[in-house]
């Protein structure tokens, strides 16, 4: 029996690298783990045997560190949020969503903003900068900021995520030339790219970074992502950290409530207005969540 990573889960295989620098084992899982209606995801360090026919089986799943429904993926160490200030313009709403999402699951985030060679993003580049976040601008383009992003990622698990059309296989095609990942034309009429990643794929780059591209979500589908309860949601913002114990009153939401320190910093400036305003929008669909559905989440 022998360890490694799923790196590819695709009709019905699990395709497992142990690290030796052979190509991965495509396996099937055992019959056990559908009675138990427990399905193998990307990212998962696995137990496999290997058949004398090449292929093999996935006989144990060691435990997750974490896991994601959107993107599928497991163990991811930090979430790269590629967007853009050029077309398509991502929403900040959409990547507040994951940052929300991947401190709820326990990684961290780095806002990368692409096609820094046709807009800057300044906006956006300011507003993550404040809150604490590792921000850089790079263009697939030109290779700006491709080697600082390099280094961000080396020896971790990351997965590479964004609206449509943002760059993210032409940012992993930078990273490590010769991947020649699929790169989808931007629609000029909608504003939104195609989807060109159907499944989610980790790579394996040079520098000893594991890297997944995941399709692309957006403003039509985020409302199928999961989330954490609404008590548990200002935790996932980390620049309202300083403040959630000075309001005056105990279970203070922060959403409209006098004596609230969050709202106070909000006006003082100190926390962005789009980050509170996706705060706000999150806090609102938690709470017409019912507990069941957050039951069957896993919340």
């Amino acid at each position: 029996m022998s360890e490694g990573i799923i790196l590819k889960a695709l009709s019905g295989f699990y395709y497992v690298d142990d690290g030796s620098g052979a190509p991965p084992t495509a396996c099937r899982a055992r019959g056990r783990f559908r009675h138990a209606r427990i399905s193998p995801l990307v990212g998962d360090r696995v137990q496999f045997t290997k058949l004398p026919d090449g292929s093999g089986s996935v006989d144990e799943i060691l435990p997750r560190r974490n896991q994601f429904q959107r993107p599928a993926v497991a163990n991811i160490d930090q979430m790269v949020i590629i967007a853009s200030g050029a077309i398509p313009v991502t929403d900040p709403f959409l990547i507040d969503r994951m940052i929300s999402l991947a401190a709820w699951k326990g990684c961290s985030s780095i806002v990368c903003l692409n096609k820094c060679d046709l807009d800057a993003a300044q906006s956006l580049y300011q507003i993550y900068r404040s809150a604490g976040f590792p921000t850089l601008r790079v263009s697939a383009e030109t290779g700006e900021g491709i080697d600082a992003l390099a280094e961000m990622i080396a020896g971790k698990v990351s997965a590479f995520t964004g609206n449509s059309g943002v760059g993210k296989s032409s940012i992993l095609n930078a990273l490590e030339p010769g991947f020649g990942l699929p790169v989808g034309a931007v629609s000029d009429k909608l504003g939104r790219g195609r989807h060109t990643t159907r499944h989610v794929e980790l790579f394996r780059l040079k520098n000893g970074a594991i890297v997944a591209d995941t399709p692309g979500f957006s403003s039509f589908d985020t409302e199928q992502m999961e989330g954490c309860r609404k008590e548990d949601l200002a935790a996932t913002f980390q620049e309202f950290a300083p403040y959630l114990d000075q309001c005056q009153f105990t279970g203070c939401a922060h959403v409209k409530e006098k004596g609230c320190a969050v709202l106070a910093a909000l006006k003082e400036g100190k926390i962005a207005p789009s980050r509170h305003a996706s705060y706000v929008r999150l806090y609102e669909e938690a709470a017409q969540r019912k507990d069941w559905e957050d039951k069957k989440r896993g919340v």
